[in-house]
């Protein structure tokens, strides 16, 4: 292994730098969702055109995030998070300047390198934080990332309203580009490698079936669910994301490790990230434009865009907080019990959303509860992640799992889409029976979850080397207790 010659800083210090960023990338995630309507209009284009500022987004954001984790195991997380803060800050200020969709959805390609950036920060936690320290800040960064995103909703109208849209894309450029100085200045390089080399077999496929996926999703409320195009881009996924799999199993550098995806602990965590973010990524899209809907409607407030993203600020005060109490809730209780404990708390949420959406006290209610409980179940969720596979894994695991939540919202956005409008003319308001069985849907999601979260091992303990993370949990309690011996294994 070559040296580290740069100085160690301390903890406190990375913390702050990796703060800043996470907190800029989040922002920049959500912020354009609440004006779509202003950057159509600002870039003369079509409804159906104007989306692509989200989907283009992310498809990159899908295909980057693991890759951009396997980067930084192999050649450096600090290295690779400065060129992941240089593409955001770049693709920010190409949008701000955006005089055409072509040059918007560029732009928005080059900010989805950008998905790198939490992988590559849960990386550097976990390789120079003191061991008691990580889970505290784990659990704080995650909840900052779920945050800004709601954060980014409720700023979006005052920030459109007072500056105009390019603003929307101006600030986060210049906190990304702050934060791209502050970490080569400030975060030591991680002395933590993966030998080997990218597997571009891999990363073809993965790219080919995340596209097509995606894509299909993203475009069945418009295309149809049962049009030739969907169903032929929905099954190519399918097939090539088995192949994909049967590709990463047999390569000697796979770009995800697939006897690292079958640890107990790390694919029943990432179908409870899948579910989490079919729920929260949907509220977050679909509950401003139900805020916003004429109160002659029969159900709407006719809120402002930045009264509608108001509504929604409390959830991410709640996820930051929420976050930050995580650390001691874990070591009280343990992360499979504060995983189940914001399951549990967030299921009311989306009851109350569905059953009871009369009055915005019981909105602004609802987001009081989604914010508690999420907050401790992303914060968890990454912990149990991290803690579950070898230190040299940490980056390529941790952004599978971000990847899936984001894959996640996406397919819970799409069906939303789909349920609010099923039967809505063009011209016309979308029902009220839509968004209730739109949210009662989040709730059967968000008790799904729970049930994944059941089937989290209870005790885990971070193994040391690649070949205890393919071990199963009974295994590794065998070598705990000096029972089951072998060369990689003691």
């Amino acid at each position: 292994m070559t040296p580290i010659t740069k100085n160690r800083t301390p903890y406190q210090a990375t913390y702050a730098v990796l703060a800043l960023a996470v907190g800029g990338y989040a922002l920049l995630q959500s912020l354009v969702i609440p004006v779509l309507p202003t950057i159509q209009a600002g870039l003369h284009t079509s409804q159906n055109t104007v989306t692509w500022v989200l989907t283009a987004y992310l498809l990159s954001a899908a295909i980057f995030t693991p890759i951009m984790g396997r980067l930084g195991d192999m050649y450096g997380k600090e290295r690779l998070l400065v060129l992941t803060l240089l593409a955001l800050t770049v693709g920010s200020l190409l949008a701000a300047l955006a005089g055409s969709m072509t040059i918007m959805i560029v732009a928005r390609v080059i900010q989805g390198i950008g998905g790198g950036v939490l992988p590559l920060s849960f990386g550097l936690i976990r390789d120079e934080f003191p061991k008691e320290k990580v889970m505290g800040a784990i659990g704080t960064v995650a909840a900052l990332a779920a945050a800004g995103s709601g954060l980014g909703i409720a700023l979006a109208g005052p920030i459109n309203d007072a500056m105009g849209w390019h603003w929307l894309f101006w600030i986060p450029m210049i906190v990304l580009a702050i934060g791209m100085v502050a970490a080569h200045v400030v975060i030591p390089e991680s002395d933590v490698r993966t030998p080997g080399t990218l597997s571009w077999a891999g990363i073809v496929l993965l790219t080919v079936w995340l596209v097509a996926g995606i894509l299909g999703i993203s475009e069945a409320p418009t295309w149809g669910w049962g049009s030739t195009r969907i169903v032929g881009l929905l099954l190519g996924a399918v097939v090539i994301c088995v192949i994909w799999v049967i590709v990463e199993s047999r390569s000697s550098h796979p770009l995800i490790d697939m006897k690292m995806m079958r640890i107990p602990a790390v694919w029943s965590t990432n179908l409870v990230a899948l579910l989490t973010g079919m729920s929260m990524y949907s509220v977050f899209a679909f509950l401003p434009e139900f805020l916003q809907t004429p109160s002659s409607s029969g159900y709407g407030f006719g809120a402002s865009v930045t009264l509608s993203g108001l509504i929604l600020l409390p959830s991410s005060i709640l996820m930051f907080v929420c976050g930050i109490a995580s650390g001691s809730l874990v070591r009280r209780l343990g992360l499979k019990a504060v995983l189940l404990l914001g399951l549990v708390v967030s299921v009311f949420s989306f009851a109350i959303l569905t059953f009871a959406h009369v009055a915005k006290w019981e909105i602004l209610l609802a987001m009081i509860i989604e914010g508690a409980g999420y907050g401790l179940v992303f914060a968890a969720s990454s912990s149990l992640v991290v803690v579950s596979v070898p230190p040299d894994q940490t980056g390529v695991a941790s952004g599978m799992n971000a990847n899936i939540r984001t894959i996640g919202g996406s397919i819970g956005a799409a069906v939303m889409s789909s349920i609010v409008t099923a039967g809505v003319r063009a011209g016309e308001l979308p029902r009220e029976s839509g968004y209730t069985h739109g949210f009662l849907l989040l709730t059967i999601a968000c008790v799904a979850a729970i049930g994944a979260a059941t089937l989290v091992p209870r005790h885990l303990r971070p193994p040391s080397t690649r070949s205890e993370a393919t071990m199963t949990h009974a295994e590794l309690g065998m070598v705990a207790a000096g029972t089951l011996v072998g060369d990689e294994s003691e």
